[in-house]
């Protein structure tokens, strides 16, 4: 049921959904995003991937490619709700733009190809979506293809993804013959005449009645079997209203116990209305989620979803715009107009709100205020970064940022000529305040400028736009990835005594340290920080306590530049055994000294490994290219964990170091005459070869 969209601007909290977009790239998110703004009346043109008309992925890079890049903001009206929309990426290079999103979501629609199932990156964003708590529902989407089979892919969600999945609906047709749907909760049927925008609603179709009832009942008996009220129904009645059901579905998906299935065809408009009256039914209001927390003078305090509260949002995305900078907010409690003054709690500044925007992806709406629950743009901010506080100057509080990985692939960059080198890093710089995952640093050996990202896309397409954004020639050396290093063989009992007299005041300190290899240091596949414990057994005070902490200060200091070749050190157990103080020369400072020398010491005669990031990857080939596909693999490290015949591809998968999936894609479209695919997610770590070369290496 179309609403229009400028009556509703106004909004009770309960009639506001606040949702994402999440799959695996070339499933069908931006597709999907299309059809819901044209079936909402927000466009009055179906937008195409392939023809580079969509609304949301506006960028010319992503128009190029093909494949969405930069998270995208719209709104729209249902009956008489209105959904702010975010259409987030699906290629893993980008992952990080997809987690600031879901931090500030209420609920998503998560989709997934009907002959697919999950795929690697609809498993991540899954993960992802588990962290921050964002109850979701399914679409799975293309039931229309060839060797489409809605039920193979619930089993894979079931068995991947270990929700209860909830199928709602039962498709009519099959393939090119895919028409419909049968409602289950009404039991009624949907049909989308070919050439025709609207659905049909109508009874059951006869020969499809009896799996019709069949499928309600498994149905039913799986709602039953997880919702309290509904089971007691079940019990006493031996069904289950449609009233009760939806309500118990509703509280499933909400509480994460359940996810509710639907399906469809994006590309040919079937089954949008549906899904569209489904997060209406089931995802979450702003009033339905928990009260955001965030802390306020060292202790915790939490802020409702109340336009009268105080004013509080979080900064989750930046974008330089030809016409300004636009910075998007998550508006959690109380209310901002235009011209009004806010307090950036990362900063300590105040700046002030110059204009408020309701998003269309790249076209802009102004609007007098914006209250909680409200997904916007503002311009006039000139400090606030993704993951910032924005809050009233009177009641300031600090809400947890959005996580951010540690980038793994670096690139040398430098400017053609030297009259462009302080544009270059003008451009960097504010490269990186739109994008938290990139990092630039200046390499103290060669002086040249390194960036940092998450993969080599990730960095071609920071490269690019430069280009094309600044007109900068830019010249970008060899990629190089962060290796680490680790522990496989400790050592007991090192001894380490530091004393420092030069005239003043002395330093001692004297400590007995255990280094011992932590478990699984190969498996933190996000990428994230350095994995380190440290416990002290010392009794009797011998060294207080103050001192420990100074101690293991000093340990992670030593962490920074590992013995095989000065990287980061990971997976590591530091065990204080013993220690001694003197009473006039030992200090914080003196401890801190002396487990920096200390770990350094113990670490040179420790049993070390190199360490380098795998990627898990899935290439889908033709059959007849299998072969010469597995050799290059094998040439590039890899090992395969498994292969999948299905409908004249075979999709092959395996973990590859990534240091060798440079220039794969190049490679893989040579060996396959261009119909080979390939996508990858990272793995984690793995012990490197010791000829690990030092020149793609970076700290």
């Amino acid at each position: 049921m179309r609403t229009d969209l400028h009556r509703l601007l106004d909004t009770p909290l309960a009639a506001v959904r606040n949702l994402g977009i999440l799959a695996h790239v070339d499933a069908g998110k931006t597709t999907l995003t299309e059809r819901i703004l044209y079936l909402t009346g927000t466009t009055h043109k179906r937008g195409e991937v392939h023809e580079g008309t969509t609304v949301t992925d506006f960028d010319p890079q992503e128009r190029d490619r093909g494949i969405t890049i930069f998270a995208a903001a719209v709104s729209c009206a249902w009956d008489a709700h209105r959904i702010n929309l975010i259409d987030t990426p699906g290629h893993v290079d980008f992952s990080d733009e997809v987690a600031r999103s879901l931090r500030v979501l209420d609920g998503a629609v998560a989709v997934f190809d009907a002959v697919a199932g999950v795929e690697p990156q609809s498993e991540a964003v899954w993960r992802q979506a588990d962290r921050y708590g964002v109850p979701r529902i399914a679409f799975v989407n293309k039931l229309d293809r060839a060797g489409a089979d809605l039920d193979t892919a619930v089993e894979s969600i079931r068995e991947r993804l270990h929700p209860a999945p909830l199928v709602v609906q039962l498709p009519i047709g099959s393939e090119a013959g895919f028409t419909g749907v049968v409602d289950l909760p009404r039991m009624r049927s949907l049909v989308w005449p070919e050439g025709r925008d609207t659905v049909e609603e109508g009874p059951v179709p006869e020969a499809l009645r009896d799996a019709a009832e069949g499928r309600r009942r498994q149905l039913e008996e799986a709602v039953a079997e997880l919702h309290p009220g509904a089971l007691e129904e079940f019990c006493a009645e031996g069904t289950l209203s449609a009233r009760t059901l939806t309500a118990a579905l509703r509280d499933l998906t909400r509480s994460g116990d359940g996810v509710v299935v639907l399906c469809g065809s994006a590309y040919r408009n079937r089954g949008i209305e549906p899904l569209l009256d489904a997060v209406v039914a089931y995802l979450p209001s702003p009033r339905d989620v928990p009260a955001v927390r965030g802390t306020r003078d060292g202790g915790e305090q939490e802020r409702f979803a109340d336009p009268a509260a105080p004013f509080a949002a979080l900064v989750f995305k930046v974008n330089g715009t030809a016409t300004g900078r636009l910075t998007y907010l998550r508006v959690y409690s109380g209310t901002i107009g235009k011209g009004e003054t806010v307090w950036d709690s990362g900063t300590g500044r105040t700046e002030r709100i110059g204009r408020i925007l309701r998003v269309q992806a790249d076209r802009h709406a102004p609007l007098e205020r914006a209250v909680a629950g409200d997904i916007v743009a503002v311009v006039g901010l000139k400090s606030a970064r993704a993951g910032s506080t924005l809050c009233a100057p009177g009641a300031p509080l600090v809400l947890e940022p959005p996580t951010v990985a540690d980038p793994v692939v670096s690139v040398a960059v430098e400017a053609v000529g030297s009259a462009e080198a302080e544009l270059l890093v003008s451009a960097l710089t504010r490269l990186v305040e739109e994008d938290p995952s990139l990092v630039v640093r200046t390499d103290p050996e060669t002086g040249q400028l390194v960036l940092s990202g998450m993969g080599e896309l990730h960095l071609e397409v920071a490269v690019e736009k430069i280009r094309l954004a600044h007109g900068l020639d830019v010249r970008v050396g060899r990629p190089r990835v962060a290796y680490r290093e680790t522990v496989v063989r400790g050592v007991s009992g090192l001894v380490h005594r530091h004393v420092k007299q030069d005239g003043g005041a002395g330093e001692f300190a004297h400590v007995v340290l255990d280094v011992e290899p932590l478990e699984d240091v190969t498996g933190d596949g996000d990428g994230s920080a350095t994995r380190f414990e440290f416990r002290s057994t010392v009794v009797g005070g011998r060294v207080p306590q103050e001192y420990v902490r100074a101690l293991e200060a000093g340990c992670r200091d030593a962490l920074a530049d590992g013995p095989l070749g000065g990287h980061p050190v990971t997976g590591v157990r530091v065990v204080l055994t013993d220690g001694a103080t003197h009473p006039k020369d030992s200090s914080e400072r003196a401890f801190r000294t002396a487990g920096r020398f200390a770990l350094r010491e113990a670490l040179r005669a420790c049993a070390m490994v190199l360490l380098e990031p795998a990627t898990d990857v899935t290439v889908t080939v033709p059959d007849d290219a299998v072969g010469g596909v597995l050799g290059d693999l094998a040439a590039r490290r890899g090992q395969v964990s498994g292969s999948v015949a299905r409908a004249g591809v075979v999709v092959i998968t395996a973990t590859v170091p990534l240091v060798e999936l440079f220039g794969y894609a190049t490679r893989l479209r040579s060996r396959t005459r261009g119909r080979g695919v390939f996508t990858a997610r990272p793995a984690g770590y793995a012990p490197a070869p010791s000829t690990a070369a030092s020149g793609t290496v970076t700290r």
